[in-house]
């Protein structure tokens, strides 16, 4: 399967409390990645994916993806976390 590298260039944004990786897989959540993806375009196993993912919910303080999202936006778009 071949993933469409368009999504994948954007610069992540810093937003405080996630590390850098954090921010580059946080970004690419935001932009409609699977976990799958996310670990093929940045060379790495889907669970280690998976692993950020869990730390990314826990440093912003929710339990889903749609919910990060929301936050990640409404974060990046106005002020930092």
């Amino acid at each position: 399967m071949r993933v469409d590298d368009a999504g994948f260039n954007a610069e992540p944004k810093v937003v405080t409390g996630l590390s850098r990786r954090e921010t580059e897989v946080m970004e690419l959540i935001a932009n409609g990645h699977s976990n799958g993806q996310i670990a093929q375009h940045l060379f790495l196993s889907e669970k280690t994916v998976k692993n950020h993912v869990n730390r990314i919910y826990a440093k912003l303080g929710v339990d889903s993806r749609v919910t990060a999202i929301g936050l990640w936006q409404r974060a990046t778009r106005d002020d930092p976390l």
